[in-house]
């Protein structure tokens, strides 16, 4: 009698395992999708602040309730045409059967995927607002307010290029930290909308590096942004989307 307990709740353990596994699954890719999400950065645009090869996890929930994209923020969007050319090398591939555990782990979210087309900048400018450069100190200025950029990789300028942009309405301008090897809005002036993105196009926050582990640290709003006076924003709120994870090319 007692053998046969014990092989029934063997049985029943077998048989609830699949269970588990389907549950953990879907709990996996509803955060993958609605709440937080690891992009790969395989490019430089953004050292030294991020680095080639570093994970960061991305949140993907305040948009689902109105939070609008603040200056200092670090996003990743969508390539709005044409910006990912010469941004970075695509990845080699994987062999047979390498290649086919890592779609798995990526479709749940556990792994970044490499093929998708999304980018990784700070936000310098919101919709309203005029960014400059430079003042004659050499500063990049928002809304005549110069900023303190020590995020900027050492040795770069703020900007070598010289530009003023007043940012249209529900938009953002955006600019690499690793100035001297970002081709961000600096670099598509001539372009519509005077190379600054739809809010639209935002797929989340960068929050944290989450690796490698000695490199760990929270992004967050850097200081010189709060002295950045306000200008009047009208612009849409970022509603859910439904967009996929992958690799954010700096």
């Amino acid at each position: 009698m007692a053998r046969r307990v014990r092989r029934r709740r063997r049985t029943r353990r077998a048989g609830e395992l699949p269970l588990l596994v389907v549950v953990a699954l879907c709990i996996a890719l509803v955060l993958k999708t609605f709440l937080v999400q690891a992009f790969f950065i395989p490019s430089g645009s953004m050292e030294q602040t991020i680095r080639i090869g570093d994970r960061v996890l991305v949140d993907k929930l305040t948009p689902w309730f109105g939070s609008k994209v603040e200056r200092g923020d670090v996003v990743v969007f969508e390539d709005p045409g044409g910006w990912l050319q010469g941004e970075a090398a695509r990845p080699a591939r994987d062999p047979a059967g390498i290649k086919q555990i890592k779609e798995a782990l990526t479709f749940i979210g556990l792994l970044p995927s490499a093929d998708e087309q999304d980018l990784i900048k700070r936000v310098i400018g919101v919709g309203g607002d005029t960014v400059k450069c430079c003042d004659d100190r050499g500063r990049v200025t928002v809304n005549g307010a110069p900023l303190d950029e020590p995020y900027v990789s050492p040795g770069n300028a703020p900007s070598e290029i010289r530009f003023e942009v007043r940012v249209p309405a529900g938009r953002l301008f955006v600019m690499g930290d690793h100035r001297a090897n970002s081709a961000d809005s600096r670099f598509h002036l001539d372009e519509a909308f005077e190379g600054t993105i739809d809010e639209e196009e935002v797929v989340g926050e960068a929050v944290v590096i989450a690796w490698p582990f000695d490199h760990w640290r929270r992004l967050e709003q850097p200081a010189t942004f709060l002295n950045v006076p306000d200008q009047a924003r009208r612009g849409r709120r970022r509603g859910p989307g439904g967009r996929r994870g992958g690799t954010a090319f700096a």
